[in-house]
Parts: C-alpha cells; structure tokens; sequence
C-alpha cells in the first residue's frame, strides 16, 4: 500500500456502492458515487484542489495573497484544507442559516469565518437566494479589500471540470461493463451536475440526465408553482436562481426532479439504516429521485447518484432527530 505525503494526495478515488440493500434486482439498480469519502467529507474537496492548482498554474493566484470564497461550508471546508497546506490565508463567507458543524470544521483546518446575517423573514436552517446574495456582497467587499483571489464556485469551469474529467473517468473505470441508463443530482452551482453529465453522454448516448431541486425552489422545473417559496432544508443548493454552469450547457440536462424537505430526509435516513451510509441532505435528494425514476419509466434500470456530503456536517439540524 501506498503513503502519502500529505492530505492533499488523498483527494479523490472515492468508492462506488450499488445500494444493493434498498433497491432489489428486480427494481432496477442504484450506484452511489460516495463523495463524502474525502478529508472535508463533501465532494467540494476535489473542486477546491482543483481551483487553487488551476488559479497557480495560470498566475491568478500568488503566493502569499489570501483566498476568499462565498460557501454553505463544503466548499469553505475544502478550500480550508487545500489553503492551509498549501500555505494560503483563507476566509470563508458563510450565512447564519448553514449548520454550525461546516463552520467549526473550517475553523478546526485554520480557515477566518466570517458569518451573514440572513434576511429578517430567512429561517435558520434554510437559505435563500436572498441570504446567498447578501453573502455574496461581504465576499466581494473582502476580496477588494485585500486584493485577494476569489475561488467564485458558480462560475469558475474548475467546478464543472472537476466532475468531467476526475469524478467521471472514476465512476466509469468502476463500473466495469455495467452500463447507466439515468443519472441524478442535486443542484448547488450546478457544476457537478453538468460536468458528470457531460462525460457520461458521450460513453452512454441514451443515457437521461437529471438536475434535481427542492419542491419549494424548483427555478428550473416549474417557476410558477403555488408552493415555490425558496425556503427549503435541504443545504448547499436549491436557491432559486440561474445557475451559470446550467444555462451554458443547453440540452444536456434531460428533465429536472423536485423533492421535498421530507423525500429528503427520509432518503439520508434509509440510506444510513439501510446500507450503513451515513450522507447530508442532498444526497438523501439525490437517492429520493433515483427511486422516483426506478417508479417510473427507468424501471428495471441502472441509475448513478453523487453522495455530495456527509451526514455529520447536519447533526444540530433535524435531518437526524
């Protein structure tokens, strides 16, 4: 076996699980890519890596000029990591309504937190485009002030590249010659949806790619529904607003899926009692639509989902009461 000189190595090749305990032969089969199994336990460690080696090798990062970067904790924890080894100041921008656990593990690997405010009528827990947005002005307000460099997640390609050209190559050299008929995930930048998704067409053409969104901010699936509040539980996506990487990627997506707060929870939940993977809200989003697909058309067929983070980054919220 191999040793590894620093953390920074152990990024990436992370396990592809068929959920063999909840979804029988007969139903079809469901493949969870577990991204959670990585240093800051979320998928974001491979983007943040990915960001900072890109922005030194093209001179937009300097040594010794800190980093700045608007997060719901995934991606401040994975930026923490690459930053503190690699010798970078980090600040990480974060809403109040994130769960307490993402900033302690931020500040734990030697990140500057600073915490917004959310809107007067925002609940703690669950946040909006409009908390986003007031994150977004402090992150811009740091980043002049001192001349830092801004990771920009929702529209830097690092993101979506990272799901190209590291989590697909991955997920295909682990399958074997099993074949996919359906891919899901859930929507923070966006990113990983279409980077996955991009790769995955070309080595399976029929296969039908999903973006998947809360009920209560389904922007893509249905703007106009009666209960689209924008307020939902489900952490580190859904804020009802275009995302970039989404709007350049013109008919790769196939369709979008709404869950619900509850779908959710009870899909985090029945996979950590059922297969013993212990995940974050998305990805109990991202397995609650894989078997609404298995209900319906794609019966009988193989579906992938991304575990974007791990369940121990919600244990103050209700996801676990």
């Amino acid at each position: 076996m191999k040793t590894f000189c620093s953390m920074l190595e152990t990024i990436g090749k992370t396990p592809l699980v068929r959920l063999s305990r909840l979804v029988d032969k007969s139903q079809g089969a469901i493949f969870a890519k577990l991204e959670f199994a990585s240093p800051g336990l979320s998928k974001k460690d491979r983007v943040a890596l990915q960001m900072i080696e890109d922005a030194e090798k093209n001179g937009k990062l300097q040594k010794d000029q800190p980093v700045v970067e608007l997060t719901s904790g995934n991606m401040g924890t994975g930026l923490a990591i690459v930053c503190q080894l690699k010798g970078y100041r980090f600040i990480a921008v974060m809403s109040k309504g994130n769960s307490i656990e993402r900033a302690k593990m931020m500040k734990a690997f030697g990140a500057e937190v600073r915490l917004v405010d959310q809107l007067p009528d925002s609940i703690p827990g669950q946040v909006s485009g409009g908390d986003l947005e007031l994150v977004e002005i402090e992150a811009q307000k740091l980043t002049k002030e001192l001349g830092a460099f801004r990771a920009n997640q929702f529209f830097n390609p690092s993101t979506k590249d990272v799901g190209t050209y590291r989590i697909a190559p991955e997920i295909l050299e682990q399958l074997g010659n099993e074949k996919l008929d359906a891919f899901v995930d859930f929507m923070g930048t966006g990113g990983s949806c279409i980077g996955v998704a991009t790769a995955l067409k070309k080595s399976f053409p029929r296969i039908k790619c999903f973006g998947v969104e809360p009920e209560r901010a389904s922007f893509y699936f249905d703007r106009t529904a009666a209960n689209q509040t924008g307020k939902h539980k489900i952490q580190g996506g859904g804020y009802n607003m275009m995302l970039e990487f989404v709007e350049t990627a013109t008919g790769l997506l196939d369709g979008f899926i709404t869950i619900t707060d509850k779908e959710a929870i009870f899909g985090a939940k029945e996979m950590a009692l059922g297969e013993c993977i212990f995940a974050g809200f998305s990805s109990g989003a991202n397995y609650a639509a894989a078997k609404k697909l298995l209900q319906s058309d794609f019966k009988g067929k193989n579906i992938l989902i991304l575990t974007p983070d791990s369940g121990t980054k919600y244990l103050s919220t209700d996801l676990w009461d």
